[in-house]
C-alpha cells in the first residue's frame, strides 16, 4: 500500500470523486476536501461504500491539503484562485495537480483561457515557486474513472516544470490504470486544457459522454 497521501480539492464532483476512487483502490491514502465538510464527508461514505471498506476520509479543503503529500484540485474554474488562495500556505514544498479548465460559462464548447494562459499557469504564479503545479487529467472523463473495473483507453498528457514531480504524477496516473505522457513544461497546459472543450464537442455531436485522446507513434507501457 503506497503511504503517499493525496487530497483531492473539489473531490465531491464526479471527476475528483473518480479520481479518488481509483487511487483508493490502488491502496492510496485518499483524502476528499470540500468547502462544506458534511458535504465532503458524505461523498467519502458513497465511495467508502463502492469500496467495501471505510478508507477514504471527507474534510475541509483546507485541512485536506495540510494534511496531504499530493494536492489534487478539480473545482470548476470559477472556484479555482478562491481555492488555490485558500490552501497556499500549506500546500508549500507540495505537488499540486491541477485538473481544472477554464471552460467558457456561457458556452462549455470553447474554453476562455486567463491572463496567465491557462489555468495552471495560473496557479503556478498564486502559489509560488515553493509549490510544484503539474496539469494533468484535464482531458479524462468521469464516466471512465467512476467505472474502476476496467483500464482507461483514453490517454493523460503531463505538464509541469519539474520532471520529478511529472513523474510522480505519470505514476498516479497509472496506478489509476490511465496511460500517461510528459507533454512538456507547464506553459503547454493551455493546449491540454483547451482539448477539453475539442471533447466536449465531440461528445455533443456523436451523442456520447466519453470522447478522449490516445497517443499514437510512441511505444506504450506493458
Amino acid at each position: 500500500m503506497s503511504q503517499i497521501k493525496i487530497a483531492v480539492l473539489g473531490g465531491t464532483g464526479k471527476e475528483g470523486s473518480g479520481l479518488a476512487l481509483r487511487w483508493a483502490a490502488a491502496g492510496y491514502d485518499v483524502t476528499l476536501g470540500s468547502r462544506e465538510l458534511e458535504k465532503a464527508q458524505r461523498a467519502a461514505a458513497e465511495l467508502n461504500t463502492m469500496l467495501g471498506q471505510d478508507i477514504v476520509r471527507g474534510m475541509t479543503n483546507r485541512d485536506a491539503a495540510t494534511q496531504a503529500d499530493v494536492v489534487v484540485v478539480t473545482v470548476p474554474y470559477a472556484a479555482h484562485a478562491a481555492t488555490i488562495e485558500s490552501v497556499k500556505d500549506v500546500a508549500q514544498g507540495k505537488v499540486l495537480v491541477d485538473v481544472t479548465v477554464p471552460l467558457d460559462p456561457q458556452n462549455v464548447r470553447r474554453v476562455k483561457m486567463p491572463a496567465a494562459g491557462s489555468a495552471s499557469v495560473e496557479a503556478q504564479q498564486l502559489l509560488g515557486e515553493g509549490v510544484k503545479v503539474v496539469a494533468a487529467f484535464q482531458n479524462i472523463s468521469a464516466e471512465h474513472l467512476r467505472s474502476r473495473d476496467h483500464e482507461i483507453e483514453c490517454d493523460v498528457l503531463v505538464c509541469g516544470n519539474d520532471k520529478d514531480a511529472k513523474q510522480q504524477v505519470i505514476e498516479l496516473a497509472q496506478a489509476a490504470r490511465i496511460q500517461a505522457w510528459d507533454a512538456g513544461p507547464i506553459e503547454n497546459a493551455m493546449v491540454v486544457e483547451g482539448l477539453t472543450s475539442v471533447l466536449i464537442n465531440l461528445n455533443i455531436k456523436h451523442k456520447v459522454k466519453a470522447a478522449g485522446i490516445r497517443i499514437t507513434g510512441v511505444e506504450r507501457r506493458a
